[in-house]
């Protein structure tokens, strides 16, 4: 049951809108079908990118159904369950795992700042709960507290906690994590910024902002690190930095929505309190995905 393994570009997916803020679920399949078709190589629904704060159980749930339905067994869904209320996170882990998600990414508990062994706790609970495959979220720029390598690695004896998403952009992090865990244990960045330096410290791929538009180019360059063509994925990275820039212009997914729906993916509705990119923003998206030549 823990014999999951990502590699490569992974989309952190939007959760589409209608313009009420209700859930736009037919846009979704197709947006779902289309990340596939473009070589996506996994997918994370209802994670920050897709607006978890903001969804109902009930419309978490459903967004979880409707990508593992959609992408039925063509690639590996990571379903985001995290709470900052263990038994919160528990029950979102074991939904996921009964609707046939392949693993469940559970961030860091934010607000409540719990220390190092409450972490520890909080994570073991979720895992020996679930008995389902558990990435780690680390990301202190939202959730404040820093999960530490020495707990990491205590997680990482637990049989049923098999990966990371690592979004500190702390490129000692990873070679550090290989150090002191003492098994195989997937290393995944979580900033786009670093997707090729992070493979150049021993990672396994990226999890993707920048994917929810430019799926084809992130797979690219993913799939010429790992050919060995280093150069072409460094230059790739180079090309692709003013649109992962431009995606954390503003809060996301406010950037990466309005992008989406200047391609004509989906409208760019968010829910309050994210509210519309200001026009400067507006702008630099647009300058952005002309550069790297997905708007002519």
């Amino acid at each position: 049951m823990t014999n999951i393994w990502l590699e490569g570009s992974i989309t952190a997916l939007v959760t589409p809108m209608n313009e009420d803020g209700s859930l736009d679920i037919k846009t979704f399949e197709k947006f779902v079908d289309w990340q596939i078709q473009e070589g996506t190589s996994a997918l994370v629904p209802v994670g920050t990118t897709g607006e978890s704060p903001t969804l109902s159980h009930e419309e978490h749930k459903k967004i979880v159904e409707v990508a593992v339905k959609v992408s039925n067994g063509r690639v590996p869904v990571l379903a985001g369950a995290g709470s900052n209320c263990t038994a919160e996170a528990v029950e979102m882990a074991l939904f996921a795992k009964k609707i046939g998600a392949d693993a469940a990414l559970v961030v860091t508990p934010y607000y409540n700042k719990p220390t190092q062994e409450g972490l520890f706790q909080h994570y073991t609970t979720i895992a020996n709960a679930s008995k389902f495959p558990i990435y780690i979220y680390n990301i202190p720029g939202r959730s404040v507290i820093d999960m530490s390598v020495e707990t990491m690695a205590r997680l990482a004896q637990n049989p049923y906690i098999v990966g990371v998403k690592d979004a500190t952009a702390n490129l000692l992090r990873p070679i550090q994590t290989r150090r002191a865990v003492k098994k195989q244990f997937n290393q995944l960045s979580g900033e786009d910024g670093t997707a090729v330096p992070f493979l150049a410290a021993g990672g396994d791929g990226c999890i993707s902002v920048t994917a929810n538009i430019a799926p084809k180019l992130c797979a690219e360059l993913q799939r010429a690190w790992k050919d060995g063509h280093i150069a072409n994925a460094i230059a790739m990275q180079d090309r692709l930095s003013i649109l992962h820039d431009a995606m954390f212009c503003e809060s996301n997914p406010g950037p990466v929505k309005f992008a989406a729906s200047v391609l004509g993916l989906m409208n760019e509705t968010c829910r309050l309190p994210l509210v519309p990119i200001a026009q400067s923003s507006r702008k630099q998206v647009k300058e952005a995905l002309e550069f790297v030549g997905l708007l002519s």
